[in-house]
């Protein structure tokens, strides 16, 4: 486990009550492994930092593109503070090297993973909130996740997956995508399901989801690369 100064060094920050930053990389498991811990987990912070970034982000865009309607801005927001992009964001900046986790959570990978790296970036922004004030939010929600904007509008990232499929088949070859079901399984509550996505009769990709919409979501996105329409 890395020291936090190490990240204080590498954000070019510090913070003053060193407590919090600590906080913010305390995931619930670790509690449940050390219940003699001196701090408490990070959902408070966290809480409080998804309302500072999307304020943050909310009076940027409203400021910077006085020409579009609310209805793009908010879909450009929604690109920029989900989950996908914080845990992105969060990994660049090798915030997992600092998390306090469980050993069994320590182990985990994938969209579980990514879900605390969310998180962990909320509750990070919560923290610099109460210790150094908004302009310093500010700053680094400048830095690391507004400058994600031009990714966004270059890639369509605000545009869900199986719109943007739909777009770029229509637009380069005049067919509309298709959705089956190809496998499910798992009980009622818990099921798992894997979706193909067909140009007229031919599967182009799969993708798996916990329900249908999300396994065509994730179909949709895999296609896009499969075949080869954006970087």
């Amino acid at each position: 486990m890395k020291e936090l100064s190490q990240l204080e060094d590498s954000l070019g920050i510090s913070f003053r009550n060193k407590d919090l930053l600590q906080q913010a990389f305390v995931h619930r498991s670790y509690l449940n492994e050390h219940p003699d811990f001196e701090l408490p987990h990070n959902e408070r912070l966290e809480f409080l930092g998804d309302a500072v970034l999307e304020l943050i982000v909310t009076e940027d865009l409203y400021r910077s593109y006085p020409k579009e309607p609310e209805g793009v801005l908010t879909s450009w927001r929604a690109a920029l503070v989900n989950a996908k992009m914080l845990a992105q964001v969060a990994g660049e900046l090798g915030f997992g090297d600092y998390l306090l986790l469980s050993r069994g959570e320590g182990k985990g990978e994938g969209k579980g993973k990514d879900y605390m790296l969310a998180n962990t970036m909320e509750a990070f922004i919560g923290a610099f909130f109460l210790d150094r004030k908004l302009k310093a939010c500010e700053k680094f929600i400048g830095e690391h996740i507004l400058s994600k904007l031009p990714l966004v509008l270059e890639q369509k990232l605000f545009m869900d997956g199986k719109s943007r499929f739909q777009e770029l088949s229509q637009e380069k070859l005049g067919i509309t995508p298709t959705y089956k079901v190809l496998k499910e399984w798992g009980p009622d509550h818990a099921k798992h399901f894997q979706i193909g996505v067909h140009l007229e009769e031919k599967l182009v990709a799969k993708g798996e989801g916990s329900s249908k919409q999300e396994g065509e979501e994730s179909a949709a996105r895999n296609a896009i690369q499969a075949k080869g329409w954006e970087i």
